[in-house]
């Protein structure tokens, strides 16, 4: 499903798969890329650059 391979840590992998059944997705790819796509919907929606500097700052996702 995905155009190019991602490494995710054995821990999360695990979680994904759980609750990826759990929430009746079909595979745990499908619940990753439904989970980006939300994420991502909401960068593009905060607007500017500096606005989503300051979302993903506030998320933990840069320093």
């Amino acid at each position: 499903m995905f155009g190019s391979r991602i490494k995710l840590d054995k821990d999360l992998l695990a979680r994904v798969k759980k609750y990826s059944d759990i929430a009746g997705y079909s595979s745990p790819a499908e619940f990753i890329s439904h989970a980006l796509e939300k994420e991502l919907a909401k960068l593009e929606d905060a607007g500017d650059e500096e606005e989503i500097k300051k979302r993903l700052k506030g998320l933990g996702y840069i320093s």
